[in-house]
């Protein structure tokens, strides 16, 4: 500091130093005042955000494993209520990765949905289902004439499922479509195999062919008749997932 006429004067080194000094000092205010003014938000936040309430409860989730027959193809799993009827196509001509491979069985969770996407009501249920080994799917014809008279469905016989306590199982195949195919299906709803595209399909029919071991699938649109045979149809081996709780 220098002195002129008995007045004290600053440098313009010590006016810059003195002015950096004051200019710290704003800055430390300032950012107290901003983390507490944050911190004072965060808890008034706090207290006013809602809790969840006590009548929102998790998405309903159930785990189902299953050991998968020793046979290959494509898995069509369903779950049932205690009535039995099918409630939800889980999967449907599913492959091997799209199931949890674990060390020792398949798994795949189910939402407690039904296949509408409505919340079905908490109680037992169970799921099974058929893994079906390829098929050959013959070519179609197209008829004029008026589709020959076919069964409803066809009892067929499986292949046992070492697995599994049956020796003799059976079951009932018929012929179903939705938008765009049509499939061979049990009778109470699972779709097992696609053997065609829909088109203008208005009906199905079924027919034995030969030894029992293929279907004729019979597609009529009022009009044509096309036909097309499924062959191998008996290498299918059922399985059981047992029974669980929906919560």
């Amino acid at each position: 500091m220098r002195r002129l006429g008995g007045i004290s004067r600053y440098s313009k080194e010590e006016k810059i130093v003195r002015d950096v000094a004051t200019s710290l000092d704003m800055t430390k205010t300032v950012l107290a005042l901003t983390i507490g003014f944050l911190a004072i938000s965060f808890l008034r936040a706090q207290e006013t955000s809602p809790s969840p309430s006590p009548s929102e409860t998790p998405a309903r989730s159930v785990r189902i494993s299953f050991v998968p027959p020793p046979l290959e193809g494509k898995i069509s799993l369903g779950i049932y209520n205690e009535g039995g009827q099918l409630v939800r196509v889980l999967h449907q001509e599913a492959e091997f990765d799209e199931f949890a491979i674990g060390p020792d069985a398949l798994s795949t969770k189910w939402d407690g949905k039904d296949d509408y996407d409505y919340d079905l009501p908490a109680g037992k249920y169970s799921a099974r289902g058929f893994l079906v080994a390829p098929m050959k799917i013959g070519t179609e014809t197209i008829t004029t004439s008026a589709a020959p008279s076919g069964a409803n469905s066809v009892r067929i016989k499986l292949v046992a499922n070492p697995l599994e306590n049956n020796e003799r199982p059976t079951v009932d195949i018929c012929a179903g479509f939705d938008d765009d195919d049509v499939y061979l299906q049990t009778i109470d709803g699972l779709p097992l195999v696609t053997v065609a595209k829909r088109q203008d399909a208005k009906s199905v029919l079924l027919a034995a062919g030969r030894d029992n071991k293929s279907m004729i699938v019979f597609l009529s649109n009022g009009t044509n008749v096309r036909q097309v045979e499924v062959s191998g149809i008996i290498k299918m081996m059922a399985f059981d997932c047992g029974t669980f709780e929906l919560k």
